[in-house]
């Protein structure tokens, strides 16, 4: 198996090293260089051949935004995954970031003893893995794939469980773990299960998506295209931090044809419009004789993650049963493929993206097996597929 190699631009002498040593202590990653700003980083790229970048936005000589536009003027498709702080002018220039080719971003720890560390560094590995895997196959490697990296995530969270617990082991600690320190992986070519619907698929009135790594690039490409007359609401899930989820909904705004926000507390629930959960919050639907609203809540994470697409998808299946569409895209885990299976129980329409254009292929192959995806597509055809849904059930 090959490594995959990542190259680590930040001017901060510290946060090199911070996130080199979280990469170079996962098997299967390593640091194949480092570079003080864009302008080392663009000199750096063509003989250092890394399989994804790890890149600071505020650096003296070359910036993150100029070291992108400077990738882009180069052709080069290489995966950069931005670190990003968490400040409101740090949100906008993120999704600035994105919209110029960045693939996600992660929040900068504090530093090397703050509390957070730990949740970047599985985050960092997370994303890493999933971007970086799919870059180097692309050039002929053969990295480990993305469940492998899964898997060590959770035996790290398994050894942390013990340490708190004190005593026994992380193998053993794997079965015990809470449900937000698991990162479950899937049998593959796993027969799905066939669901029964109760009732028949009828007139879609809503659409539900749930979606995590890969999300942000994924949902500009669906709603860039998405239907101009399409008559349904539309309520997303992508896992994101708080601080940055108003940014995100801004950003769709300007590329998508519908009018495009952050689901606010009480908002009336309006044809042809898109909500995005905020971070942090979960998003539900609640039926009102005057019009249905969204209503947010702080419960418990579900798959550790807050938003949960779980928590959507269960309200969806409940309030609108075979009246509504389910969609579940790319992303690590398996958040939301329990609930779209009972929405497609209760008779609702579900689409999910398929293996071979998710960056992630585990919240859908989950959904897939548990027979609650009557059809995969691709990325590339599912804002055609969600349209073409849309106006035949409307």
């Amino acid at each position: 198996m090959d490594d995959i190699e990542v190259l680590v631009c930040d001017d901060s002498a510290l946060m090199r090293n911070l996130i080199s040593r979280i990469i170079n202590e996962t098997e299967g990653l390593h640091v194949v260089g480092t570079a003080m700003n864009g302008q080392f980083a663009v000199d750096k790229i063509p003989y250092m051949k890394p399989d994804v970048v790890v890149l600071d936005i505020e650096m003296p000589v070359m910036n993150g935004i100029e070291f992108l536009k400077a990738r882009n003027a180069r052709g080069w498709k290489i995966p950069v995954i931005i670190l990003s702080s968490i400040a409101t002018k740090g949100a906008a220039v993120t999704m600035e970031c994105l919209e110029l080719g960045a693939s996600d971003f992660i929040t900068k720890p504090g530093g090397s003893a703050s509390a957070d560390v730990v949740t970047v560094s599985y985050q960092l590995v997370e994303l890493i893995s999933s971007y970086g895997s799919a870059y180097a196959r692309s050039k002929g490697k053969n990295p480990y794939a993305p469940d492998f990296f899964a898997h060590q995530i959770k035996l790290k969270n398994a050894e942390r469980f013990v340490a708190q617990k004190k005593g026994g082991d992380a193998v053993s600690a794997e079965k015990e773990l809470p449900p937000a320190l698991w990162h479950p992986m899937s049998e593959k070519n796993k027969e799905p299960a066939v669901i029964k619907p109760v009732r028949e698929s009828g007139r879609i009135e809503i659409i539900a998506i749930g979606i995590s790594t890969g999300g942000p690039n994924a949902l500009r490409d669906v709603f860039k295209n998405i239907d101009a007359n399409l008559k349904q609401p539309i309520l997303v899930v992508q896992h994101m931090p708080p601080g940055f989820t108003t940014e995100f909904a801004r950003s769709l705004d300007r590329i998508c044809p519908l009018s495009v926000k952050e689901a606010e507390d009480g908002d009336l629930i309006e044809s042809g419009h898109i909500y995005i959960a905020p971070g942090n919050y979960h998003i539900y639907v609640e039926k009102r004789i005057n019009g249905d609203v969204i209503r947010l809540s702080q419960d418990p994470a579900r798959n550790g993650h807050r938003p949960s697409a779980d928590y959507l998808f269960e309200s969806v299946a409940k309030k609108y049963q075979n009246h509504a569409l389910g969609v579940i895209m790319t992303g690590m885990g398996r958040d939301g493929a329990a609930q779209l299976a009972e929405m497609r129980k209760q008779g609702a329409w579900t689409l999910g993206q398929d293996e071979q254009s998710a960056i992630v292929y585990g919240m859908p192959r989950v959904a897939w097996e548990l027979g609650a995806v009557q059809k995969q597509v691709p990325l590339e055809n599912m804002a055609e597929a969600i349209n073409a849904l849309a106006r035949e059930n409307y």
